[in-house]
């Protein structure tokens, strides 16, 4: 019985958010007693199989043709339920990309099986059925998903929700080649080109600290706080759903179930109340300070300090004094 993961790379690059996967991946293998396997499509990309073995699969799948360069919806899918419709793997995770959440759905379509979207954690029960855990009724519950019946099991993993593997590079693993034809005429909408935007700052996601404001900071204005002790500390800047909705913050500074999953050292809320949508995404972080008028705000239950007060006479004090000790820094430095 095998667990297979879709490794996905973008210009013969593997996808961090696969690697992580595969850590994921791993550890319920290896409860279940299941290989883990890996599937990597493109041009050229042989050399990735050794990074995929080195972070934990045990075998992989690679197909290779010039037109599966950049990702093709009807291609990959074909290739992918074909694979799976001969090996039968007991289940298979995706990344919950941009390709991963285009690519999945097809292929449980194709496949005839169930697919649970952006879950944000997977665990295996005594049946050795998978509990992926999603985030329901705008994040208020979290719902427990099973595919008891149909073969494989389907899910599409949160980038974050696993940390990636130290890779192991002395890890021996299984290479199998799987010649498939592509043709221009299967290409009924093709991908030309991918264009990337370099980040305008450092990743939510490798940033050692994070300060993040959501709805009780009122307006854009107010938000300006935030930004604030996030230059005097070199932090991150997040938010929440209400942030960005409107438009304090941009889509990739979103934190919790339908954002990032972060796990910086220290996580500094301001003026958010803390329910489970967002607090999904932090509760990993080292230290959690929540600064809230509400002392019945959730936020409270999970952070490690909480101050109570108005954050709009609170977080620039803090500010202050933080530029004050760096000054002082500066200048007893040689």
């Amino acid at each position: 019985m095998e667990l297979w993961v879709y490794a996905e790379q973008r210009r013969g690059k593997l996808v961090s958010a696969s690697l992580e996967l595969l850590g994921l991946a791993r550890g319920i293998a290896d409860k279940a007693r299941w290989a883990l396997s890996s599937v990597l499509l493109g041009h050229n990309v042989e050399v990735l199989c050794k990074e995929l073995i080195a972070h934990g699969a045990d075998r992989v799948y690679l197909v290779e043709h010039p037109l599966l360069e950049l990702y093709q919806c009807e291609p990959y899918s074909r290739i992918l339920a074909k694979l799976a419709s001969e090996a039968k793997p007991e289940a298979i995770l995706f990344p919950h990309t941009a390709v991963g959440s285009d690519l999945a759905p097809r292929v449980a379509a194709k496949l005839r099986t169930g697919l649970s979207a952006h879950v944000v954690n997977i665990e295996l029960d005594e049946r050795r059925l998978l509990r992926q855990i999603v985030p329901g009724f705008g994040g208020s519950i979290m719902a427990v998903v099973l595919c008891p019946e149909r073969r494989p099991q389907m899910a599409t993993i949160m980038p974050g929700v696993a940390r990636k593997p130290k890779p192991d590079w002395s890890r021996r693993g299984e290479v199998i080649r799987v010649e498939e034809e592509v043709s221009e005429e299967e290409l009924r909408a093709r991908t030309l080109e991918l264009v990337e935007e370099p980040p305008e700052e450092k990743p939510l996601e490798e940033a050692d600290i994070v300060v993040a404001g959501g709805w009780g900071l009122r307006s854009r204005e107010g938000f300006r706080i935030v930004e604030e002790l996030a230059e005097a500390l070199s932090a991150a800047v997040g938010g929440t759903r209400p942030a960005l909705d409107e438009g304090w913050i941009k889509p990739h500074q979103m934190i919790g179930h339908s954002g990032k999953t972060i796990r910086p050292k220290l996580y500094i809320a301001i003026g958010i109340s803390g329910e489970m949508h967002h607090t999904v995404g932090i509760l990993d972080s080292g230290v959690i300070v929540a600064v809230n008028n509400d002392p019945s705000a959730p936020i409270f239950e999970v952070c490690d300090y909480g101050v109570v007060g108005d954050a709009f006479e609170v977080i620039p004090r803090l500010t202050s004094m933080l530029r004050e000790l760096r000054g002082a820094q500066l200048k007893q430095e040689p």
